[in-house]
C-alpha cells in the first residue's frame, strides 16, 4: 500500500500526475486527506481523498509514503502529527519515502537526508540539512526519492513506479505517455 498525503495547498500536478500513473500501473495507492476528506490544492482545485488521516492505522503495514509539494501544502504536511508519525514509521521501517518540490524540506529538517543526494524546488536547498543537493529533476538515493518541481512530475512518477514494480514496468508506462 502507498499513501499519498494531501494537505490544503498541495501542488495539484505533482500529486495527481503521480497518482494517475501509479493507478494506471495497478499500484494500490490511497490519497489521505490531512485536514478533511476534501483537500484543496494551491490553485484552488478540490480533491476528494480516498480516506482521511483519522482512518489510517498507525502501523508500518505500508510500502511507501508520498509527500507532494506546493505551498502552504508542504508546511501543512510538516506540521501534522499523523504525517510526522508516518514519516517516522517509514524511516524506522526502511520504507520508500518520496517528496517533491518544497516537500523535501520536511525530510531535510528532520535529518533524514543526511549523507544522501536530493533535489528540491529552488530556494529550499538550505533546508536539506546534510544532503548533497543535486541539480536534477528527480534523484533517488536508496529509499528516498526527491523531485524538483511540477515540471518534474513525469519523471518523479516513473521513478516511483520503477522503485515499486521495476524498470520494465516503468519503461512500459513511459511508452504509453506520448510526450511529442
Amino acid at each position: 500500500m502507498v499513501y499519498m498525503f494531501l494537505a490544503n495547498g498541495f501542488e495539484e500536478i505533482e500529486a495527481l500526475y503521480t497518482l494517475d500513473v501509479l493507478r494506471r500501473a495497478g499500484i494500490e495507492i490511497k490519497t489521505v486527506g490531512v485536514s478533511s476528506e476534501v483537500a484543496t490544492g494551491s490553485h484552488n482545485i478540490p480533491v476528494i481523498c480516498d480516506i482521511t488521516k483519522d482512518m489510517l492505522p498507525l502501523t508500518d503495514e505500508f510500502d511507501m509514503i508520498i509527500l507532494p509539494g506546493g505551498m502552504p501544502g508542504s508546511t501543512n504536511l510538516d506540521n501534522d502529527p499523523v504525517v510526522n508519525k508516518y514519516i517516522e514509521l517509514a524511516v524506522n521501517g526502511g520504507k520508500l519515502i518520496c517528496a517533491i518540490c518544497a516537500a523535501p524540506f520536511i525530510l531535510g529538517k528532520r535529518g533524514i537526508l543526511k549523507g544522501k543526494r536530493a533535489t528540491c524546488f529552488p530556494g529550499f536547498e538550505k533546508y536539506l540539512e546534510g544532503a548533497e543537493v543535486v541539480d536534477a529533476g528527480v534523484v533517488r538515493d536508496g529509499n528516498i526519492i526527491t523531485g524538483r518541481a511540477m515540471g518534474s512530475a513525469h519523471e518523479f512518477a516513473l521513478t516511483i513506479l520503477e522503485a515499486l514494480k521495476g524498470k520494465k514496468a516503468a519503461e512500459e508506462m513511459k511508452k504509453t505517455i506520448i510526450l511529442k
